[in-house]
């Protein structure tokens, strides 16, 4: 069984209890979503959509297009984006392979999803690709703690969780830095665990004709 096809396997199962475990994050989280959400401009992707969770956190009027590894998390979210107020297409698709043009959108967003990606720098380097010169990154994620303490947990916790689901202790900014991006704004929602990042594609520099 191919490392894609385990991934699909696991994820599908999750999708039938997928929503009875959002609620409490709901509750806490959907402030700091909306606002980070705020920023979408443009053409938008998001990874990983899951059951579509977190549309009712997007502005309306928007042209989205949101991807997920697992066709049972794209059946249950194509439920939901029927009722987004815009336009909102979900498709089976992998991160790690992304079948869109170079510099094809304006906006990337992703709610809880890099610590679930196999390959973290990887899957970022193909958002990098596919999004505009001076585009817009949109990340909501749990990270590794910088107070040592708490990073040592979240490795020990880690140990146990990505048998089931995420990896609790993804160095995500860091990742995201070595993808080629431009850290705009970090904000710690809860400790500095749980973060609202904003990254964007850098503008490509000209001088004396040349790009650099």
């Amino acid at each position: 069984m191919s490392s894609d096809t385990r991934l699909q396997t696991k994820w599908n199962r999750l999708s039938r209890m997928y929503d009875m475990t959002g609620w409490a994050d709901d509750r806490r989280f959907a402030t700091a979503k909306r606002r980070l959400f705020a920023g979408m401009r443009g053409d938008c992707l998001m990874v990983a959509a899951g059951t579509g969770n977190d549309f009712k956190f997007f502005p309306p009027g928007h042209t989205i297009t949101a991807i997920d590894i697992s066709p049972g998390m794209v059946e249950r979210a194509r439920r939901k984006a029927a009722t987004y107020d815009g336009s909102l297409e979900v498709r089976l698709m992998n991160v790690h392979t992304l079948e869109f043009a170079d510099a094809r959108f304006d906006t990337v967003v992703t709610a809880c999803t890099f610590c679930s990606v196999p390959e973290p720098l990887r899957g970022l380097r193909e958002l990098y690709r596919c999004l505009k010169p001076g585009g817009r990154l949109l990340m909501f994620e749990h990270v590794r703690s910088r107070v040592g303490p708490i990073a040592i947990l979240q490795d020990l916790m880690t140990a146990i969780t990505r048998r089931f689901g995420p990896e609790m202790n993804r160095e995500t900014v860091s990742n995201a830095l070595r993808a080629g991006f431009e850290l705009v704004r970090e904000e710690n929602v809860y400790l500095d665990v749980v973060k609202a990042i904003e990254a964007r594609r850098p503008q490509k520099i000209f001088a004396a004709g040349k790009s650099l």
